[in-house]
């Protein structure tokens, strides 16, 4: 929500004899006092006792006891100004024109917010009243909000005078209504269909019976009565002749009874609904609104939850109006209109999954999602904010979770991640791109077409790892800045080195990153063997791929081509490599014929089970499937690996 201020500082200002000082004393003492000092002490009534429910400090000015400059200090730290006149003084009453009102513009600016409230006081002593004179003074300064005549002897309206200066900072009229105009402003106007929009929940450009009571509760907690809602919607009918359609009020409606509420005095209920999605006076969203505060630690990483991409699911579906699965370029604007930039670019097409006319489909969408809330959860947030997220849930927080440590995981031997980055890196022309590409499934005469200025060095998609669908993110690292990348850059969940079997020096390259960056870290590294439809040519180098993989206990160079049909097993063992860091080793040892040390405890303790009792039987039995049905999958992917690189050495 909105931040709403939290006190209320009102300045009364005038000239001498008018009685800015027996008003205050007239309000705390609710009787007149005949003898007055030159200037009240300042005064703060405490939030409880005010009509706003908001602590107000009411501040006195003297120009017998204060300078010029103690003026200035008080008007620029006032949320409101009190100009009081009297009514049977011609002289302070020119003088708010004359005086006064060009003083505030001089000392906070021609065009500053500050609202000003115009005091009649002594009202007792005449029977004319003065507000036909004060009307032309509020159309010549935009800044004065309202006009009230009271008397500090008898207490007429001196109540009123103070709920007016609240209300003119709580529920300005500037920023919302154009007096001039007799309408909405046109910040006024964009804000509220914007919230029009967001309440829409079914996208038919009407609000139903169900979704001005969703409305209602949201803002003012509570339903309209049912014929409360008919007499609304009658009102719309009579004024607007296309204010009601199917029974249902439309924007132009909408717009129209917030007008009403504003000609009619009820400021409070509009600035009520802004607030409540979250604008400030400026009409801009306030910074708590869009960027609640998020502390993710050293290590961690940010993924959606289900409420996040249920709500963007949602989104989705609202926006998808001939239900074909993909948004196209107009549904895409629409789902965007209520944010203040487009957020996607054209590189949103080569970045996930799309259908062939580049439209992008509910799974490219979700991933993208996923992509920003990974790499930039600020602005995640903020854009969920803008998409109404907080319609129906307290902050975007909910949409946002922060995975623990990676060294936790580590230590612990499993992960709950959902979401892993993986760096490629390899040397000029050995075929990255194709890689990144064929994580969504596009092969090699697919990515011929693509217009290589809209290609993006991020590529997100699913890959299913022991069953589950886990995201995969691919970042393609800049060639020239691979030599100088910082422990920080370097930073992902597997590391993925590419080569190119026909460029005899490109595997060098491979060697000379990992050798730099890898070797002594705890990421797993897969060396990834592209173009392997073409025969594999001799490294210019003092290892071959293979028994380089072999010194190093990395497994074998993973054979990729994506010429007709992509091959996908790449991508499902980076990401199991990603979900299972503690098992870096664990594929060297198999293909020497080792079990690991943790495996042949594992095994051990879970044959001890069988000879404890009959109860631990479905116990052991479950331990010993676990960790057999491991051992043979990751010896399956290492001898499929084996099995490949052996071939290409014959070759």
């Amino acid at each position: 929500m909105a931040s709403f201020k939290r006190d209320v500082r009102i300045l009364l200002v005038g000239d001498e004899k008018v009685g800015k000082t027996s008003l205050i004393l007239s309000l705390v003492s609710e009787e007149f006092a005949e003898e007055v000092p030159s200037r009240a002490e300042e005064i703060t009534i405490p939030a409880d006792v005010t009509p706003e429910h908001v602590p107000t400090c009411i501040v006195d000015y003297s120009g017998q006891d204060q300078d010029e400059s103690n003026l200035q200090d008080e008007i620029r730290k006032c949320s409101v100004v009190c100009i009081v006149y009297s009514v049977v003084d011609e002289d302070s009453i020119q003088r708010l024109t004359t005086y006064w009102l060009p003083y505030l513009r001089y000392t906070l600016g021609e065009d500053h917010r500050t609202p000003v409230i115009l005091v009649g006081n002594k009202v007792d002593m005449t029977d004319v009243q003065t507000l036909e004179s004060i009307l032309p003074i509020m159309n010549d300064f935009a800044e004065v909000e309202t006009c009230v005549e009271c008397s500090a002897k008898t207490l007429k309206n001196i109540s009123e005078v103070f709920y007016y200066a609240q209300k003119a900072v709580l529920h300005p009229t500037a920023p919302v209504y154009n007096p001039d105009e007799k309408e909405l402003t046109l910040l006024a106007k964009q804000a509220l269909a914007r919230i029009f929009r967001i309440c829409d929940l079914d996208n038919d450009s009407l609000l139903s019976d169900d979704e001005i009571n969703m409305f209602q509760l949201k803002c003012f907690n509570a339903p309209l009565h049912p014929q409360a809602l008919e007499d609304v919607k009658a009102i719309v009918k009579k004024n607007v002749p296309d204010g009601i359609i199917k029974d249902g009020v439309t924007l132009k409606g909408f717009l129209f009874l917030n007008t009403l509420f504003i000609q009619k005095g009820r400021h409070e209920t509009t600035w009520t609904v802004l607030r409540k999605f979250g604008y400030e006076d400026t009409l801009q969203l306030s910074q708590d609104y869009i960027a609640p505060k998020i502390n993710v630690g050293l290590g961690c990483t940010t993924e959606l939850t289900a409420q996040g991409y249920q709500f963007l699911a949602r989104l989705f579906d609202k926006y998808d109006e001939d239900r074909d699965g993909c948004l196209s370029p107009t549904e895409l604007q629409n789902l965007f209109y209520t944010c203040p930039i487009m957020p996607w670019g054209p590189d949103v097409n080569n970045t996930v999954c799309t259908n062939g006319e580049g439209w992008v489909t509910m799974d490219g969408y979700l991933a993208q999602w996923t992509l920003t809330t990974l790499l930039d959860v600020t602005r995640a947030v903020e854009f969920l904010a803008y998409l109404g997220y907080n319609y129906q849930h307290d902050n975007q927080l909910s949409a946002i979770h922060i995975t623990r440590e990676k060294k936790i995981d580590l230590e612990k031997r499993q992960t709950a991640r959902n979401v892993f980055r993986c760096h490629v890196l390899g040397a000029k022309s050995v075929g990255k791109t194709a890689l990144l590409q064929g994580l969504l499934q596009r092969n090699l005469r697919y990515v011929a077409t693509l217009n290589r200025q809209n290609l993006s060095n991020f590529t997100i998609n699913t890959v299913q790892v022991y069953g589950q669908d886990k995201y995969l993110m691919l970042h393609e690292v800049d060639m020239m800045m691979c030599e100088m990348l910082t422990p920080t850059e370097l930073d992902c969940d597997v590391a993925c080195l590419v080569y190119d079997v026909t460029n005899p020096r490109s595997f060098e390259f491979c060697a000379r990153m990992y050798l730099k960056h890898f070797i002594d870290c705890k990421i797993p590294t897969l060396i990834v063997a592209s173009k392997a439809e073409y025969p594999e040519v001799r490294q210019d180098y003092e290892l071959t791929p293979a028994q380089f993989c072999s010194r190093f206990k990395l497994p074998p160079p993973q054979r990729f081509t994506c010429i007709d049909k992509v091959n996908h097993d790449v991508y499902v063992k980076l990401a199991t490599m990603a979900a299972y860091p503690n098992l870096k080793r664990l594929v060297h040892m198999l293909l020497v014929h080792q079990r690991p040390l943790w495996l042949e405890e594992r095994i051990r303790h879970v044959k001890s089970l069988f000879q404890s009792s009959p109860s631990s039987y479905i116990h052991a039995s479950i331990g010993l499937a676990v960790a057999a049905l491991l051992g043979i999958a990751v010896y399956k992917v290492a001898t499929s690996s084996s099995a490949s690189s052996t071939t290409a050495l014959r070759r």
